[in-house]
């Protein structure tokens, strides 16, 4: 098998990020709270420390989002049919983004809390 162009990897990763962007209502939702985060870190300057737990927080809500999608559409591309191994993939994968968005609104209020107080 012939190993492609490392920029070429670059385009496809792009790209998945593009399609998510575009066509994932979830991902759309956490895009926008990102850029309200970030918003907020610059409003109420906050410390290099906090930006980077910010930064990392967002990026895995992100990322499991992008993962979330990901195994969504493979299940849907082996099989149409209704399949209780599919939903818990599909449920488990969704679960995932959940949780740890939940984390990420914990880990934004101990952030954030201080500053408004």
């Amino acid at each position: 098998m012939k190993k492609g162009k490392l920029i070429n990897s670059f385009g496809y990763a792009i790209a998945g990020i593009y399609f998510c962007l575009r066509h994932e209502r979830n991902m759309k939702i956490h895009f926008g709270a990102a850029v309200i985060v970030i918003c907020c870190g610059f409003y109420f300057h906050v410390t290099i420390t906090e930006w980077l737990i910010l930064l990392i927080t967002i990026g895995i809500v992100m990322s499991l989002e992008m993962v979330n999608t990901a195994i969504e559409k493979t299940v849907d591309l082996a099989t149409e049919d209704f399949k209780p191994l599919a939903k818990i993939a599909k449920d488990v994968a969704a679960g995932s983004v959940l949780l740890f968005t939940v984390i990420a609104v914990i880990i934004g209020a101990i952030i954030f809390l201080p500053y408004m107080v």
